[in-house]
């Protein structure tokens, strides 16, 4: 998560370097330093404690709720969920609220899902998600959490006005209810996960993950006042309703105060975990009211949840989702999987199965090679966002082919849930937009009634004005989610105020976290689909492959993490990587990529340097400004003192 922090004038310098870093051409390669052998791998990650949430704790975590909630007079309606999303129960207090309002567009011309009613139920559960997908046994993140990293300027403050987005910028755009990675209650196995979220990840205040014995063990939302905002000035502190509330359901839960977010900084930064303290509750967590006093009741969810309270699965088992690999699944020993629930691994390592688009698509000793090399990157390297210190960092690493299909995903123990998506989705959106469909699969995007979509389409013209270039919809360039992330920001440069938007990105008069541009264009009919209670199984029209995959089926993602896998100058597939922070997700991503293809022989491998998008210059008042490719730590690694890791790749 890592960002440079850097001024205006600064900036323009800084994105004309070779985007590995170091100085020098960055059309010219350094020769490399050739990685030793692979060695047989051995553990050194710790597994989580298989915790789990019980129906009893579930009532009390709601009762909790319910007494602070009542003491304020703001009767709320509260959701529990277990680590993998699922819905434990949803409680309707008598007097809540039955909608919450996204907030309009401050000039009235809402875009996107600005000024749009949703359901209180659907609210509170993308909040609880959120504080459970977000946080591990290494960091603890609220929505307020994520409020302060997803905006145009972090921190997000009036005072801030001029500083690059923040680090996961667009990540609300994630675990979508259309994702065909995360799973659908009462479809199959109904516990296992990581489950869909009604509405993406929240950065309305109110939803915090919970822990029992130091382990995450899902995460509480509350909505109360009808607002689904987001908190855009972070220098002050809320009197929330909502945050105080979930902070009393949350006694005996609690995240580990050495984990949270207000000890974790990004660029010297803290983050913000909550503006709600126990000094300031009206109730007494400690003698909550008996479940059976209470005067609301419990409520059906459709596609979440029964009008009952079930049992949390632990996570790590195989009834969760997400279990550790055997051997013969991936070759080492800390290698977790997703599982079906029934023993069978949901992506297997395979070869590509676009024969009619490549010539040679990734075989699945090459695929198998990427990932692994990848593991042993992210297994060495030091985490940004995860307590203690020097602890190693937590990833999910996938695999695609040109036409977005999985052919194989991995992940560390403790690796947050969200990365699980957002790595599918960075390694698809890294797929599409470097290879030669995206401008006419967007041009030919349509609505759900078939007629053509100008909501998607008109993105297109805005690309090829934007770019003096040609070819950068139509597979000329190799272009990283970090190139992609450049140009969905609502200022080109990122953070410089006065400056036009991204051709990918509202303008700022039209941002909101609800409408960042191109990737929430191509969901929002599908938003509006669940709303409606409907249960829409991919995020976008665009037309799909001619093996029926849509290439974008989990949404697009604008934040780093992930780069295109080349057969010389054929893009092949893509490689997407999510965990604790984006310079690790790159270095991750580029490193695992280019030691693979020293271990093939150089059969696959990176782009050629002379295609990938940082070779894009686009011209901004006079001076030429360099789109980037990667952006890897200085010194990441905990078992070596290399330094400048990706110079020369």
């Amino acid at each position: 998560m890592r960002r440079l922090r850097i001024t205006a004038g600064v900036a323009m310098a800084a994105l004309l370097l070779a985007s590995c870093g170091g100085g020098g051409s960055p059309s010219t390669p350094v020769a490399g330093p050739t990685p030793s052998p692979t060695p047989t791998p051995t553990s050194v990650y710790a597994r989580p404690a298989a915790e789990a949430l019980s129906p009893a704790e579930v009532e009390t975590i709601i009762a909790r709720a319910a007494a602070e909630a009542s003491a304020r007079g703001s009767p709320a309606v509260i959701a529990v969920v277990d680590r993998v999303g699922n819905v434990l129960a949803v409680y309707r207090m008598a007097g809540a609220r039955a909608t919450a309002l996204i907030p309009p567009n401050a000039n009235g011309a809402n875009i996107d899902a600005q000024g749009v009613t949703v359901p209180a139920e659907l609210a509170a559960i993308a909040k609880a998600i959120t504080g459970a997908y977000l946080s591990s046994g290494g960091n603890a993140f609220s929505t307020r959490t994520a409020s302060m990293i997803v905006q145009p300027h972090f921190p997000p403050s009036a005072r801030t006005v001029g500083l690059e987005s923040g680090p996961l910028y667009g990540v609300q755009f994630s675990q979508l209810p259309c994702s065909d990675l995360n799973t659908r209650f009462g479809v199959g196995s109904p516990f296992i996960g990581p489950k869909r979220s009604p509405l993406g990840l929240a950065a309305d205040p109110g939803g915090f993950p919970l822990y029992k014995n130091g382990v995450v063990v899902g995460g509480v939302g509350i909505m109360a006042d009808g607002d689904y905002g987001f908190d855009p000035e972070v220098v002050d502190v809320d009197n929330d309703d909502e945050e105080h509330i979930a902070l009393a359901a949350t006694a005996g839960h609690a995240a580990p105060d050495a984990i949270r977010a207000e000890r974790i900084s990004v660029d010297g930064t803290l983050l913000r975990y909550s503006d709600a303290v126990p000094a300031n509750l009206k109730s007494n967590p400690a003698s909550p009211p008996a479940f059976a006093s209470l005067t609301g009741s419990l409520v059906a969810v459709a596609g979440f949840n029964a009008a009952s309270i079930i049992a949390g699965t632990p996570y790590g088992s195989e009834g969760s989702g997400v279990r550790g690999a055997a051997a013969a699944e991936f070759n080492h020993p800390d290698a977790f999987v997703l599982s079906d629930g029934a023993g069978a691994n949901r992506y297997p390592i395979r070869a590509g199965t676009d024969a009619g688009d490549v010539t040679q698509p990734l075989s699945a000793a090459e695929v198998r090679a990427v990932l692994e090399e990848a593991f042993t990157i992210m297994a060495r390297s030091r985490a940004q966002i995860r307590l203690p210190l020097d602890s190693r960092s937590q990833k999910t690493i996938a695999v695609v082919d040109t036409r977005g299909a999985v052919l194989g995903l991995v992940r560390s123990p403790d690796a947050p849930i969200f990365g699980t998506d957002v790595a599918l989705q960075k390694a698809r959106s890294v797929a599409f937009f470097s290879g030669p469909r995206a401008g006419s699969d967007l041009a030919a995007a349509t609505t759900a009634l078939g007629a053509p979509d100008p909501n998607v389409r008109d993105f297109v013209a805005r690309v090829t004005g934007f770019f003096t270039q040609p070819g950068v919809l139509s597979g000329a360039f190799a272009i990283s989610n970090r190139a992609i992330g450049n140009i969905s920001r609502p200022y080109f440069p990122d953070g410089e105020v006065g400056r036009p938007p991204g051709p990918l990105s509202r303008d700022i008069a039209g941002w909101s976290p609800f409408s960042t541009g191109l990737q929430s264009a191509l969901i929002i009919q599908n938003l509006g689909d669940v709303l409606g209670g409907g249960d829409p199984r991919q995020c976008t029209f665009l037309p799909n492959t001619p093996g029926g995959q849509n290439r974008l089926a989990n949404g697009l993602q604008i934040f780093p993490g992930g780069v295109p896998i080349y057969r010389g100058t054929v893009l092949v597939g893509a490689i997407g990587v999510s965990g604790d922070g984006i310079d690790q997700d790159d270095m991750t991503a580029f490193l695992g990529t280019a030691n693979a293809a020293t271990r093939l022989g150089g059969s696959i491998g990176l782009p050629p340097a002379s295609i990938r998008s940082d070779q894009i210059v686009v011209n901004v008042s006079g001076t030429p400004v360099r789109l980037r490719f990667v952006n890897c730590p200085f010194a990441p690694f905990l078992d070596t003192a290399e330094n400048n890791v990706c110079q020369g790749r």
